[in-house]
């Protein structure tokens, strides 16, 4: 029996894992070659308005920005990822050493089910959704992101598509990869977005009946008061200002 693994597009080649330090840190707008899409504006440290941000940060507006599309060639696999999948794009963003797929919602399935049946792709696992809330991102607001890997290529890559506030639907990838059922019902839970043909989408975090969806941007901060030697500290959004 062989260790070796197929042969495929550009060989197999390991994605590295991206270097922690310095280039985690955030780029500044404005760098040469740094291509960005602003989304909207953050206010103050915490993003809350009026008494609720007492870090002493309430005056910081900075953009809220997305990287922009890359531009070809991307190097190394992501060309012959890219190649295979191109009918189906939106754009594709590498950000950080890494390459994320945007797709319509329309289109979502048709990726997945390419990503995990061709042979040069064979992305067999999806191990994450995760939501994302851009309220200035206008038509846009609701993102789902899909983490998916290859096991036979060991490599990474994300597809990220969009749904707007107002119709906020998106078709469930469980019929693809059976693992995004929960992930899907956390997404659902947290963000409100609706993945349609799902087995059971209910929530999974909080109480069946729980008023709307706690990692909006527009859901109130809220908190629980704490009593600490006879004081009770309030929750984040009622305290009192220090301006």
């Amino acid at each position: 029996m062989s260790d070796e693994r197929p042969a495929g597009p550009d060989k197999a080649v390991e994605q590295p894992a991206t270097e922690q330090s310095p280039e985690n840190a955030p780029e500044a707008l404005g760098e040469p070659g740094l291509e960005v899409r602003a989304v909207g504006e953050r206010q103050g440290m915490f993003g809350v308005q009026g008494s609720g941000d007492t870090s002493g940060y309430g005056g910081l507006v900075a953009p809220v920005v997305l990287p922009g599309a890359a531009q070809r060639p991307y190097g190394g696999w992501f060309d012959a990822a890219a190649d295979a999948l191109d009918p189906l794009l939106e754009q594709v963003v590498i950000h950080r050493g890494e390459i994320t797929f945007h797709v319509h919602r329309d289109n979502l399935v048709a990726v997945a089910r390419k990503l995990r049946d061709d042979p040069d792709l064979r992305f067999e696992l999806l191990s994450g959704v995760s939501g994302v809330h851009y309220p200035g991102d206008a038509g846009r607001e609701l993102h789902a992101v899909y983490h998916l890997m290859s096991f036979t290529w060991n490599r990474r890559i994300r597809v990220e598509t969009a749904a707007p506030d107002g119709d906020p639907h998106l078709p469930s990838l469980v019929p693809v990869y059976p693992a995004a059922d929960w992930h899907e019902r956390e997404t659902w839970d947290m963000y409100g977005i609706q993945f349609d043909g799902h087995p059971a989408l209910t929530r999974i975090l909080m109480p069946d009946d729980w008023p709307g969806h706690p990692q909006r941007k527009d859901y109130p901060l809220g908190g629980i008061p704490v009593e600490y030697k006879g004081a009770s500290v309030p929750p984040p959004d009622q305290r009192r200002s220090y301006n």
